[in-house]
């Protein structure tokens, strides 16, 4: 059976798209233009992933994101124009697995979704390794091997690289690394996070056209790219 993705907007163009990129990616859609027909919705259908906008008519969708995450344990990843980088970070805090900003690519959100079910499905949502490429991170070992090679990383490199691992394909708040890796949130250990991921991209990615390893989301966070 296709996982059943329950779309949230109350825009009526957004949602005849969405529904045409979902079909024809082989989901099953249903839809909601409120907060009220949306954990409906969730209700009767137990969707597998919920694609949230945050400027409803009835309520912001950002206190709809804890209600519908408990709805079977579903992904939800937020499709919205908010553009703001504490609205992000909110989102995210309170449970989205990933954060698309309107306008956005369909190929893109596809490939998201794609990565958040998939995340979701594994291990009860807990990766042991994750490969990309040749590159394949053992995260029971904290080892990390490029082919044959191991690639050597300091204690405080595995952890910055475990905490993006657990969360592959989708995005990490600086806070919540900061918080895995260094215990908590101070202004001062930003720096020492930014050494960190510019020797990891260092250390892991090899040159060509397939892209950052670590991606940055802009004033939010990092995330570790599964695609490619």
């Amino acid at each position: 059976m296709p996982a059943t993705i329950l779309v949230v907007d109350d825009d009526g163009a957004i949602r005849r798209l969405l529904r045409r990129t979902l079909e024809q990616a082989g989901y099953a859609v249903v839809e909601a233009v409120n907060g009220r027909e949306a954990l409906a919705q969730a209700a009767a259908h137990h969707p597998g992933a919920v694609l949230l906008d945050l400027g409803l008519p009835d309520r912001d969708g950002l206190g709809l994101i804890p209600l519908l995450r408990a709805a079977e344990g579903s992904v939800l990843l937020v499709v919205s124009a908010r553009e703001a980088t504490d609205e992000k970070v909110a989102a995210l805090d309170l449970g989205a697995d990933d954060y698309l900003t309107k306008p956005f690519d369909t190929d893109e959100l596809l490939a998201r979704l794609r990565v958040a079910l998939r995340h979701r499905a594994s291990s009860g949502g807990t990766p042991k390794v994750v490969t990309r490429g040749n590159l394949v991170i053992d995260l029971d070992r904290r080892t990390v091997h490029r082919g044959d090679e191991e690639v050597h990383l300091t204690r405080k490199e595995h952890d910055v690289l475990s905490i993006l691992a657990h969360h592959a394909g989708r995005v990490v708040t600086h806070e919540r690394i900061l918080a895995a890796a260094w215990g908590g949130y101070e202004d001062a250990r930003i720096e020492y996070m930014r050494i960190v991921v510019r020797n990891l991209r260092q250390k892991l990615e090899v040159p060509g056209p397939v892209g950052s390893l670590i991606a940055n989301e802009l004033g939010v966070g990092y995330r570790l790219r599964t695609d490619g």
